[in-house]
């Protein structure tokens, strides 16, 4: 008998205890599992507060959206950017329903009432989002998704009633109960571990369960299961659910940490960045998320950095050259896709500013900053950069660099 067709319930009888689907435990006879779990628990006792919450805090929070997505991708096959606008959206929900600075915004509930409105609201819009993106496949999904997480990026910009437009909502409350503060660093830790463990054996389950073995069924032939009598679509939009909840739990988190919320934390390059952990980690493994969120951390952290020190007579030139790049290539994957050219002029500015810091520095050729001048006066123009300036970095960045 196939794999899909013992996930039917009536393919055979119920299991016994024994027969249950149960967590990857052959997983934690490798004694680095156990090494690696020790640390994660005593590691108040060996980092300063520093790396606890900046470092290890942040990993796991940006892990627990990265493994929203990655249940999407891995299990379900379909590719989503807009986990981080979910997460975002719980923040802001946070925000609004709870207690902040913006007193004519918040409506002032308790925080146990406060995150719970949150969750589900999230859940609900990431569930939404999901119905519209589920009838469509590959490229196509991730457009869709995309496209909403950009309105929702633009649309908290320019909205002040509910959203206080591009200043965001500022020193949010956090959870006070027990005599305990638990934003202080140690507590808010394990806050996060604990949450960040829940979660990914949440995933483990669930992909080892009926509904975990039908969806990769339907990742892998969605018309023979289909026709074996299983509703693809409800399949898709349930794993979107189960995965915008895990992401509206990484957002509230993410909410706590900050103690502030605003559009930078919904923006179309931290969609992509989601995207880029899941698969540094490996996309189809849950662990894979927090690997590839730990790395991404440390190198946003500390590359820069390695840069300045690694050159020393050209350090600022280093480092704003590697800016300018690393957004130019936001930039060309944005036009890609078919984003409005505002996207591109935004991330198109960032190049050209850098490139005139370089050769302000004398470290860049005349002509080239001949070119850089050029396309700061485009920008001064109404119509802004434009498409086709914009694809044309590629090869503006490889006179940079020559």
């Amino acid at each position: 008998m196939s794999l899909l067709q013992d996930t039917r319930s009536h393919a055979k009888p119920p299991a016994t205890a024994a027969e249950r689907p149960t967590l990857a435990w052959a997983e934690f006879d490798n004694p680095a599992a156990w090494v690696v779990a020790v640390i994660l628990l005593i590691m108040p006792l060996i980092a300063n507060g520093f790396f606890l919450i900046e470092i290890f805090g942040t990993s796991l929070i940006l892990g627990i959206i990265s493994l929203s997505l990655m249940f999407l991708a891995g299990y379900g096959g379909m590719v989503s950017l807009m986990q981080l606008t979910t997460a975002g959206f719980a923040g802001y929900m946070v925000a609004v329903f709870g207690v902040s600075a913006s007193a004519n915004i918040s409506l002032g509930w308790p925080w146990w009432l406060a995150t719970p409105m949150a969750l589900a609201l999230a859940t609900a819009f990431g569930t939404f989002g999901g119905a519209l993106a589920v009838r469509t496949e590959g490229i196509y999904t991730i457009m869709i998704t995309l496209a909403i997480g950009a309105a929702f990026y633009y649309f908290t910009n320019q909205n002040w009633a509910i959203f206080n437009g591009h200043t965001g909502i500022n020193t949010i409350a956090t959870p006070h109960f027990w005599g305990v503060d638990w934003r202080s660093d140690i507590a808010f830790y394990y806050v996060i571990l604990g949450t960040a463990a829940l979660c990914y054996f949440a995933v483990l389950y669930i992909s080892r369960a009926p509904f975990g073995l039908a969806l990769q069924g339907v990742r892998d032939n969605p018309r023979r299961m289909a026709a074996l009598g299983f509703n693809v679509n409800a399949h898709r939009v349930a794993a979107y659910a189960f995965a915008s909840f895990v992401a509206a739990l990484g957002g509230v988190l993410q909410v706590w940490n900050y103690r502030q919320v605003s559009p930078g934390s919904v923006s179309v390059g931290g969609c992509i960045d989601i995207l880029i952990i899941a698969i540094v980690g490996g996309i189809t493994r849950p662990i894979g998320a927090f690997i590839g969120a730990l790395i991404f951390v440390i190198l946003r952290t500390f590359a820069l950095d390695f840069l300045v020190h690694l050159g020393e007579r050209n350090d600022v030139g280093v480092v704003v050259l590697f800016r300018a790049i690393e957004r130019a290539k936001l930039a060309i994957d944005i036009a890609d896709v078919g984003v409005i050219d505002v996207a591109v002029n935004d991330v198109g500015n960032n190049v050209v500013a850098a490139s005139l810091e370089i050769l302000r520095l004398g470290q860049l050729p005349a002509a080239v900053g001949e070119r850089a001048q050029f396309l700061q006066r485009q920008m001064g123009q109404p119509q802004g950069l434009g498409l086709m300036d914009a694809l044309a970095v590629p090869d503006f960045l490889e006179q940079l660099v020559q």
